[in-house]
């Protein structure tokens, strides 16, 4: 009685504190994805060089906040896991701008190294060969020389997907799959880069901080998932999630301390660039 009386005299105490800490754990779903790619979008912005970053990233986030926005129309679930979506969407987009432009730029400049070194009097120099998606060239798909074609793109993927959901709204069994499609995506995250640095047989141009990131907010995302009670889907997509990162983290182990020669690439050539 006399522990009832004192719980109920500190509400003026606990009600505020488990209101901030509501909005704290809101506002780390929001942004807390975002974070990671901070490191990331630094280096790539000091260095000039994004070939240690998989833009494939992008594409499967991309993909996945979509279908994310589109699952919320056939079953509402939390606000926060929804502005999360828009937010990453627009962060994607601005990664995929700073690494189109670092790389069509070094494209560039290598051309001019080469036409340097070879005496060569042409004063004309001669820009790479323009890459859009209405090419529809698989070799060099999601590997586009402006930033525009990628906005097209996901543009084009939202309309199509979009008029898709309008018309199977009523359809149970279409939510569902479409909500599954959307997390399992995003658990796919890491593979790209996860393949990537198989490739390479190297983590070398990939921020760790940025790995490290991703495990700590997936792991705190999946048990945000599990404790909110949000759709199941969430929850096992999200315990896969953190398994990649897992899978990235050894092999930032391996490769450090037993390093490899690069795999070869020779047979083909067109595909190692696409990533």
């Amino acid at each position: 009685m006399t522990f009832r009386m004192e719980a109920d005299g500190l509400e003026w105490l606990f009600n505020p504190l488990h209101q901030i800490v509501s909005w704290g754990a809101s506002g780390a779903m929001v942004f807390g994805g975002v974070v990671p790619y901070i490191p990331q979008y630094r280096d790539i912005k000091r260095t000039q060089n994004a070939e240690g970053f998989s833009t494939y990233v992008c594409l499967v986030l991309l993909v996945a906040n979509i279908l994310r926005i589109l699952f919320w129309f056939g079953r509402h679930f939390e606000s926060p896991l929804l502005w999360q979506s828009i937010v990453m969407i627009f962060t994607m987009l601005l990664m995929l701008k700073l690494c189109t432009e670092v790389r069509v730029t070094n494209e560039l400049n290598l051309k001019r190294r080469s036409f340097a070194a070879a005496d060569s009097k042409d004063e004309e120099i001669k820009v790479p060969p323009r890459r859009s998606y209405l090419d529809f060239d698989l070799h060099y798909f999601w590997h586009w020389s402006k930033f525009t074609d990628y906005v097209q793109c996901v543009l084009a993927f939202t309309g199509v997907t979009g008029y898709i959901t309008y018309l199977s709204l009523d359809s149970a069994l279409f939510v569902e799959t479409l909500g599954f499609l959307a997390v399992f995506t995003e658990a796919m995250l890491g593979v790209p880069q996860l393949y990537r640095n198989y490739q390479n047989r190297s983590t070398e141009g990939m921020s760790i901080k940025m790995v490290l990131m991703w495990t700590s907010g997936d792991t705190f995302k999946t048990v945000y998932f599990i404790l909110n009670q949000a759709p199941f889907q969430f929850s096992i997509c999200g315990l896969l999630q953190v398994l990649v990162d897992m899978a990235i983290l050894l092999q930032v182990y391996l490769y450090t301390y037993y390093p490899q020669k690069p795999a070869s690439h020779a047979a083909h050539p067109v595909s190692a660039k696409a990533l």
